[in-house]
C-alpha cells in the first residue's frame, strides 16, 4: 500500500492507510492465493468517505479480474 506525502500530513496518511487496510481485509479472501496487488492512494483519498474508497477499490478489482464494471 502506497500513501504518498501528496495525500496529506503523516496523521492523514496513516488514517487513509488504516481505512484502506480495513477495506482490504475481507477482499483478500476473494483473491487467488498467488495474487499480489499494489494500492496507491491518491490525494483525493483523504477526503473520500470509507464507502467511496470501498466502492472504488472493488470496482478496480473487478476491472482487473475481467468482471463486469
Amino acid at each position: 500500500m502506497i500513501v504518498s506525502k501528496a495525500v496529506g500530513t503523516a496523521v492523514v496518511r496513516h488514517r487513509v492507510a488504516r481505512r484502506l487496510r480495513h477495506i482490504c481485509a475481507p477482499l483478500i479472501a476473494e483473491l487467488p492465493a498467488d495474487t499480489d496487488i499494489v494500492i496507491r492512494a491518491l490525494p483525493g483519498a483523504a477526503a473520500a468517505s470509507s464507502a467511496e474508497l470501498d466502492q472504488q477499490l472493488r470496482a478496480a478489482l473487478r476491472k482487473l479480474s475481467g468482471g463486469p464494471s
